[in-house]
C-alpha cells in the first residue's frame, strides 16, 4: 500500500467521522419512515420492483434497521456489524435507484421526507450521496485500529473498552 493511503486508513479521527456520519444520517433517515410506516410502505410501492405481500414487511422493518444501526455507529457499540449492515443497505438502495432510473421512472426516494419525486439529475445526486456514504461504510468496516469513542470494539469480551 502507499503512503498516503497507509496513512489515511490509519487514522482514529478519520474513522469517528464516518461513523458519526453514518449514524446522523441513517437516524435520521429513520424518523419520517417510523412514523408513518403507511407512506413509507406507497413509497416502497412506487418503485415497482417489491411483490405485494412484503412491502409491508419491508415499510416497518427497514426503518428500525436503519435506527438501529446509526445508534450503533454513533455510540460505537459493534461498529464493523452495523458497517457492514449499513453498506449492504447502501448498495440495495444504489441498485434500486439506478435500476429505476434506467428504466426512466419518477419515483419518490422516500430517503429524509416523502413527495420528492425527482428528475434523473436528482435521482443521480441521490446516487452519488449513497455512494459517498458507502466509502464511509468501506472506511469503517475496514478498520483495523483501536476505534476512538467505542463503547464496544469488538465481538470479544475484551473489547469493552471506550478510548
Amino acid at each position: 500500500m502507499n503512503r498516503p493511503l497507509n496513512f489515511l486508513m490509519n487514522q482514529g479521527w478519520l474513522e469517528l467521522i464516518c461513523r458519526w456520519v453514518l449514524g446522523i444520517v441513517f437516524i435520521y433517515a429513520s424518523f419520517h419512515k417510523i412514523a408513518s410506516p403507511a407512506k413509507f410502505a406507497e413509497v416502497i410501492y412506487g418503485y415497482y420492483l417489491f411483490p405485494a405481500g412484503i412491502i409491508h414487511l419491508i415499510a416497518v422493518i427497514l426503518p428500525f434497521l436503519e435506527m438501529f444501526c446509526g445508534a450503533a455507529m454513533l455510540l460505537g457499540i459493534y461498529p464493523r456489524s452495523a458497517a457492514l449492515i449499513l453498506v449492504a443497505l447502501l448498495l440495495l438502495f444504489i441498485g434500486v435507484l439506478s435500476f429505476n432510473l434506467s428504466r426512466g421512472l419518477k419515483f419518490d426516494c422516500g430517503c429524509f421526507s416523502f413527495d420528492e419525486k425527482g428528475a434523473n439529475g436528482a435521482v443521480i445526486g441521490l446516487i452519488v450521496r449513497d455512494t459517498l456514504l458507502l466509502i464511509m461504510g468501506w472506511y469503517v468496516a475496514g478498520y483495523r485500529k483501536i476505534r476512538k469513542g467505542c463503547l464496544r470494539q469488538t465481538g470479544s469480551l475484551t473489547g469493552a473498552v471506550i478510548r
